[in-house]
């Protein structure tokens, strides 16, 4: 079970580096190409960074670098982002009193028109934006969109945290509204929750609908334990899989029986066998399936830990999912609405960090090890592409900021030297700039520091 751990957590790794590497290169390639088209020199391109960012005379190798043309081509040592050096562009590797001190050349970023700058900068959020849609597009036209309604959850829920508990669920509700209004599907309800910031939710139990209301502290909580879900859909125990040498493989248990009984206690639904095995700790067990249409009956061994070693079939293959399937044509609008969704949603729970008393932001925010856990730990490129399509909308948002450092920083300057006719002063450029670093720097280590905070004592 270790080695196994290990190697889901590795994939995850892998995953996540794949993804940042193509997302920073695509970015960088956004500043670099539009820059070369303008006659502008770029001293280097590079996939991470090849000093101790954010210092540029600390630590400086690199893992790979070779020079064509005017530019070096490498992979950094230090694994965070990458950047492209542009001649007479003070950013992290150029110093701007350094800059000031030599004659502007006619290559230089900074003898450009200010028109040709702006689109420079803004070509690393454009290619984030422009992936996202490709990628959407691409994702909707090979697979569609398959998504459960809850209407088709007719055994309603099975409660998998304590979290619902609390709020009053119990394993049989169906979710029929959130604040009122009609639920969707299953897969948005968590982050409709969230997102609209709930107040309750209205439920069916034993045919009587009932309203359950949130707590204070109920979302913040939800968001704090970063789980992809608190509740799943109530379904029956079709035996998957089962696991070697396991109580369920001595018993006899086979792929495709349904478990109804355990010790002669009906249990329609996995949740009940679930809690049936978990109250039998090494104890034997009488688990009575249906197998071919008749009645079975297996005994078997429960471990000291609770476990009979099977796995069941998923609610996605026991319940009626309603399917959109997309042609080329309709692939590409939805792919671009898709794509600005999420730009939405993104800015809409940033926003909450402001102005809701529910979220913290410090339950909120995470760094690459919460990026890390939202991978598959198996190689599932459907979910990859997913989540680099999200991730890329949500680089182009944050680049795109007004703080100093990141490139919608650049472009507030660029964009009153355009109304103003002349540059910001030197000044207060450099004062800008230091205090971008601050604030980008701290945004890092609270990020990064919340997820070791979190891994340590949660």
């Amino acid at each position: 079970m270790l080695l196994l751990a290990i190697s889901g957590t590795a994939t995850k790794v892998i995953l996540l580096i794949l993804s940042l590497s193509i997302l920073v290169v695509l970015h960088e390639l956004g500043h670099f190409i539009p820059a070369k088209l303008f006659g502008t020199k770029v001293h280097k391109f590079y996939l991470f960074f090849d000093f101790l960012f954010p210092f540029p005379n600390i630590a400086n190798f690199s893992l790979f670098k070779k020079k064509i043309g005017d530019t070096e081509y490498g992979i950094g040592w230090f694994p965070f982002g990458g950047y492209v050096q542009i001649a007479g562009m003070a950013d992290e590797t150029q110093d701007a009193e350094e800059l000031k001190n030599s004659t502007p050349q006619p290559w230089e970023f900074r003898s450009k028109p200010a028109w040709q700058r702006l689109i420079i900068m803004i070509g690393g959020v454009t290619v984030n934006m422009v992936l996202a849609m490709i990628i959407f597009t691409g994702l909707l036209w090979k697979y569609g969109e398959e998504y459960l309604p809850f209407k088709n959850m007719t055994n309603g829920i099975m409660v998998v945290d304590s979290l619902a508990y609390e709020v009053g669920l119990q394993n049989g509700d169906k979710i029929i509204a959130i604040d009122h209004q009609p639920a969707g599907n299953f897969e948005e309800f968590q982050k409709d929750l969230v997102l609209n910031e709930a107040k309750n939710i209205t439920i069916e139990r034993n045919g009587q609908q009932q309203d359950i209301q949130f707590k204070d502290g109920f979302l913040s909580k939800l968001m704090k334990q970063k789980k992809a879900t608190f509740v799943l859909p109530r379904v029956p125990s079709i035996v998957a899989q089962v696991q070697d040498g396991s109580g369920a493989a001595k018993a006899g248990l086979k792929i495709g029986d349904k478990i109804t009984a355990v010790n002669n206690v009906p249990t329609p639904f996995y949740d009940q066998v679930k809690n049936e095995i978990t109250a039998n700790k090494g104890k034997q067990i009488a688990m009575t399936v249906e197998r071919n249409g008749k009645p079975l009956v297996l005994q078997g061994t429960v471990s000291p830990e609770g476990l009979f070693g099977f796995g069941t079939q998923l609610y996605s293959e026991l319940l009626k999912t309603d399917r959109v399937d997309y042609n080329f044509a309709a692939a590409v609008p939805a792919g671009i609405e898709k794509s600005f969704s999420t730009l939405a949603n993104y800015f809409k729970s940033l926003k909450m960090l402001f102005t809701s008393k529910e979220v913290k932001v410090k339950d909120s925010l995470g760094g690459f090890i919460s990026m890390g856990k939202m991978f598959p730990d198996t190689f599932d490129w459907e979910h990859f592409w997913i989540l680099t399509a999200t991730i890329s909308v949500i680089l182009a948002f944050m680049n795109i900021l007004p703080i100093p450092m990141l490139d919608g920083g650049y472009v507030v300057f660029l964009l009153y030297e355009m109304l103003r006719g002349k540059p910001a002063p030197e000044k207060v450029q450099q004062v800008a700039q230091s205090i971008g670093m601050f604030i980008i720097l701290g945004l890092l280590l609270f990020a990064n520091g919340m997820d070791f905070i979190r891994a340590i004592f949660n």
